[in-house]
């Protein structure tokens, strides 16, 4: 029963230290342009003993992605855009399409509209976006069609999916979809802004506070349990 004990002493705090490390990430992201915070989802499995009973053990299944908007910060550069609302603007990488709400964009060497990591942004018909270096006053308007001074250039491309959660993350704030995503038809883009990560710092200091509480308390038990055994074995093995 003692050993018993301590395998659910141990599978409690493997479950902590993946929740401990996903705390720590999100607070690792807070000043991440429109990062979204995750939660680890448990799960309980039953094992059956030779006694005919059952021992509840606990392990994480998966993440669930916090889908709430970051607040929009102002920056006032023309080439920063932050999405109101649902939606995904489109890069193109070597492996396909990728989704992400980070609108800190820049013109590259070739005159590609890109994001901060290189990836060229895709219009509405999966086109690259070029922006000349004469082009000047490029304005970025709400349903994310980009002028110039000397006429329309492109027309941001703006997708959702029927379930974000089913979303991979490929690293930052990229994910990868196996779903088809579907255009948004009116979306509401705001030039000169990003949006902030949504993560909040004083929840997450409350969370991880909690859970090393928690692993501190879990080895206790095991503790506990362990000293019990090792007077037990020393009294069996004490000559009578």
């Amino acid at each position: 029963m003692i050993e018993n004990s301590n395998f659910v002493g141990l599978s409690h705090q493997m479950a902590l230290r993946r929740q401990m490390d996903i705390i720590a990430n999100n607070i690792a992201n807070i000043n991440t342009t429109a990062f979204r915070g995750e939660r680890v989802l448990f799960e309980e499995f039953l094992i059956p003993t030779s006694e005919g009973r059952k021992i509840s053990y606990v392990q994480d299944v998966g993440l669930v992605r916090d889908l709430n908007e970051g607040q929009l910060l102002t920056t006032g550069n023309p080439l920063d855009v932050a999405i109101a609302g649902k939606g995904f603007f489109v890069v193109e990488t070597p492996v396909g399409p990728r989704y992400t709400r980070n609108g800190n964009f820049t013109v590259n060497d070739k005159g590609v509209l890109v994001t901060a990591d290189g990836r060229p942004l895709l219009d509405e018909d999966n086109r690259t976006i070029k922006i000349e270096a004469t082009d000047s006053d490029v304005t970025i308007a709400g349903d994310g069609s980009i002028t110039a001074a000397s006429g329309p250039i492109a027309r941001l491309q703006v997708v959702s999916f029927g379930n974000e959660q089913r979303l991979k993350k490929q690293g930052g704030t990229v994910y990868s979809s196996a779903e088809p995503p579907t255009p948004v038809k009116n979306p509401r883009i705001v030039q000169g802004a990003l949006e902030k990560s949504n993560v909040q710092p004083i929840v997450e200091m409350t969370q991880m506070i909690e859970v090393l509480r928690n692993y501190q308390s879990t080895q206790r038990l095991v503790d506990t349990n362990h000293d019990l055994q090792r007077k037990a074995v020393e009294k069996i093995s004490r000559p009578t």
